[in-house]
């Protein structure tokens, strides 16, 4: 198949659907690639470069439209574009058929099938295809880049000479995949991280990247906020309020506020009040993700960056994975070209439409003249994140003595057990056996016991099981040692065994005190200062 990308029209953006990396890769799909004359222009891609990956190079679309059997794109195609497809062509490309329905009809006059690239069902299998995740990853990278670019002050703390610099305070609304970006893209720049999202189970996941979890004082903020699709259900108007209140205690603290909360197909909710900015301090930025839908900050303007009157700078901005073009196109084609390998399930370069996929099924919108959306539930639901395992309820200073005081009468009650049947089994033997044996395996029994309760009453972290079995085999010398060495003083010519015994009891000191203090030494080396 004939695979080509042409530019982008729509006003701005600067990404392409194919990079000569891509295109290398599609090749070995068996596909033949082409690209429109400076396509890739604007995101660091020249002709060269993809003529030299064995991509033919085209003067215009229509050259484009009329020579590929699939076409490429990022941006929705406009009424035009559309226009120019064939019966028996594809597109591939975003397409949020919920907000397009004369789009689709004009596709589906057309005989074309379109692929919707946002509507890649978010279940395991399909998640290298996820171009919605790979862009809101790049978006809240960028955000943090752009509240940087507009804030007046460092990130991180410093302790200079001139002085001492506070570190930024940064609350992320959002923890879905443009928020996570954004929490890690704040907590290595060194600023202070906050974030909040109905989700509780995200809590532990924002905690491990250095934030803080921004909890609310509502029951509900302790349920299951997640929603089919991977994003948060909507949730009751009391606890709306609860989450307001929150944010106007934090906005005189915060600096940045970058929020992220968007569905597609759905206004975005308004999270950040006018209010709430007017108590934020003069040359903070607020960063609104959700501002192609409205805004998640009352005084957001699209496309647009505003100054409050209090001197707090609201962007909000709609093309931010286009402002990283070039990273933005190499995730965005390798989405493409997963949905292309999937297609071409033979690598032979022929295609495959397989409604009965979850993953293709799911993302067509359009086929064979009919309109195939809203899709079926596939087959093989998401798996929904886990509420985090409650912690161990802390016990009372009575309730953990009640405990010791039991575990203590069990200790004691084996212990006696062992020494009773220890006894009864010495008695056995010294029964049928002579008196220079019972000597000797008396002083043996005691050793094994005495070695066995030292180690075993020693806290596990402090030695490794082999270093355990040699103390305790240290412990069976030295106390036969001390024996022997009782023994042999009360014997003529025993200087030879007292000898022995206190160079035995010396060595084994030597390895018992010596083996602690090397494991202590490697613990602390895993132990913060």
């Amino acid at each position: 198949m004939k695979i080509g990308a042409p530019s982008e029209v729509f006003e701005g953006e600067a990404r392409v659907a194919m990079t000569p990396d891509s295109a290398l890769q599609l090749q070995k799909l068996g596909h033949e690639c082409f690209i429109q004359t400076g396509a890739g222009q604007k995101a660091g891609f020249a002709d060269t470069a993809y003529e030299a990956a064995g991509v033919t190079v085209l003067g215009s679309a229509d050259e484009l439209f009329s020579a590929v059997d699939f076409i490429v794109k990022v941006r929705p195609p406009t009424m035009d574009e559309t226009a120019k497809l064939t019966s028996g062509q594809t597109l591939i490309s975003f397409f949020y058929p919920a907000q397009n329905d004369a789009l689709m009809a004009q596709a589906k006059d057309t005989g074309a099938t379109v692929i919707a690239m946002d509507m890649v069902p978010r279940i395991s299998r399909a998640q290298k295809m996820d171009a919605l995740s790979s862009m809101a990853n790049i978006a809240g990278y960028r955000a943090v880049m752009e509240a940087g670019n507009n804030f007046g002050r460092f990130f991180t703390g410093q302790v200079t000479a001139a002085g001492k610099v506070p570190p930024a305070k940064v609350l992320v609304v959002g923890a879905g995949v443009a928020g996570l970006a954004a929490i890690g893209a704040s907590t290595s720049l060194g600023a202070i991280t906050y974030a909040f999202d109905v989700r509780p189970e995200v809590a532990e996941q924002i905690e491990s990247m250095g934030a803080e979890f921004v909890y609310l004082d509502f029951e509900e903020a302790q349920t299951d906020g997640a929603a089919t699709g991977g994003y948060a259900a909507p949730s009751s108007p009391e606890f709306r309020e609860a989450q307001l209140k929150k944010f106007r205690e934090l906005a005189p603290d915060v600096d940045i506020v970058i929020t992220t909360a968007l569905i597609p197909g759905r206004d975005a909710p308004i999270l950040w009040t006018k209010d709430m900015v007017e108590l934020m301090k003069r040359g903070s930025v607020v960063v609104d993700l959700a501002a192609e839908r409205g805004g998640n900050c009352e005084l957001t303007v699209k496309d647009e960056k505003v100054v409050s009157d209090n001197g707090v700078t609201i962007i909000g901005y709609t093309d931010f994975p286009s402002r990283m073009a070039q990273q933005s196109s190499s995730l965005y084609s390798t989405n493409i070209r997963h949905m292309m390998h999937d297609l071409t399930p033979g690598k032979d370069g022929v295609i495959n439409h397989n409604m009965e996929d979850d993953v293709i099924r799911g993302a067509t919108v359009v086929h064979a003249n009919e309109i195939t959306f809203p899709p079926p539930p596939p087959k093989v639901k998401a798996i929904a994140a886990q509420k985090p395992k409650e912690k161990a309820k802390e016990l009372t200073p009575e309730e953990k003595k009640a405990a010791e005081v039991a575990a203590f009468k069990s200790q004691t009650k084996t212990q006696v057990g062992l020494l009773l049947g220890g006894t009864v089994l010495l008695l056995l033997v010294g029964s049928v056996a002579p008196a220079s044996f019972m000597a000797h395996f008396v002083v043996f029994v005691l050793a094994c016991f005495v070695g066995f309760q030292v180690i075993w009453n020693v806290s596990h972290s402090l030695h490794t099981p082999l270093m355990a079995v040699t103390n305790a085999v240290s412990g069976i010398i030295i106390l036969g040692s001390l024996l022997q060495i009782g023994a042999g003083s009360q014997v003529t010519g025993g200087w030879l065994v007292v000898l022995l015994s206190f160079v035995s009891i010396l060595i084994a000191s030597i390895n018992i005190v010596g083996g602690f203090l090397v494991t202590r030494r490697m613990l602390a080396m895993f132990q913060k200062s």
